[in-house]
């Protein structure tokens, strides 16, 4: 099995100023379909760890008595703290997962989107085992394009893409068939008893946000392709504008909750 990779605060700093405008949002019926099964009613106290530009924090902060985010890039925090509508009992902290410890506090639902990969995973777990309230959860979230006619433009944005991204070499450990999935570790893990919440809807995304798509991801970030960077942004464009009706391409994005909870307070 391979090992988890080795932490690197910084791997998305010059990713930020692509992340809001390239990253598919997460649906708003997963938000909801969240707030319903965690019972969020306002009480709580959530953790987004991880949070990037708060994308999370901001949209369940509305539900519970205090979200915070935690992040260990200051470029991403920046985000978070300067978008408008901020909600005011959302708090931003620059940290990560080898944070985590009792003077956070402790938490109903800790969130973690597109970064458990990022983390020890078994052990952010084992960290957040006390943290989390009798009955709380853990919740990875995730966005995926899938294979579908719909989706036809995603084979040629891959076939400019990956000749970059596979010059990074966590990124080909993750993609390793001896890569632990998410699952694996869960299911060794306090939080053993394993939920799934898939919605899908349909985007209309400018060219030149897959472009910031690219460029968000942490294999093929202004600062891993040094000067490939605008030759990557070229060929996507040519690549993408035969599917784009108006500069925008149609996508199917698929949003994921998997909810993690402990085995030992099952119903």
């Amino acid at each position: 099995m391979a090992a988890d990779l080795d932490f690197d605060a910084h791997r998305f700093q010059t990713a930020a100023a692509h992340y809001l405008q390239g990253r598919p949002p997460y649906a708003r019926t997963l938000m909801r379909r969240i707030v319903q099964f965690c019972g969020l009613d306002g009480s709580q106290r959530l953790l987004d760890l991880g949070c990037g530009p708060g994308q999370i924090t901001f949209a369940l902060a509305p539900y519970v008595r205090e979200a915070v985010g935690i992040d260990p890039e200051p470029a991403m925090l920046a985000l978070a703290r300067g978008r408008t509508g901020a909600p005011a009992n959302a708090r931003f902290v620059e940290g990560s997962s080898n944070d985590l410890g009792p003077a956070l506090g402790r938490f109903d639902a800790v969130t973690i989107g597109r970064a458990f990969h990022w983390m020890n995973r078994a052990e952010t777990l084992a960290r957040l085992d006390p943290m989390i309230e009798t009955g709380g959860a853990v919740l990875l979230l995730s966005t995926e394009i899938p294979e579908l006619p719909q989706n036809a433009w995603y084979r040629a944005y891959r076939e400019v893409t990956e000749p970059y991204a596979n010059q990074d070499p966590d990124r080909i450990r993750r993609k390793s068939a001896d890569w632990a999935k998410d699952e694996a570790v869960l299911l060794a893990s306090p939080f053993d008893r394993l939920e799934r919440i898939v919605v899908m809807e349909r985007h209309e995304t400018p060219v030149e946000s897959l472009v910031d798509r690219a460029l968000s991801t942490s294999s093929m970030t202004r600062a891993k392709l040094a000067g490939q960077a605008d030759d990557l942004a070229n060929k996507l464009r040519a690549a993408l504008t035969p599917f784009a009706a108006g500069g925008r391409i149609a996508e199917q994005v698929e949003s994921e909750a998997l909810i993690a909870r402990r085995g030992s307070e099952a119903d």
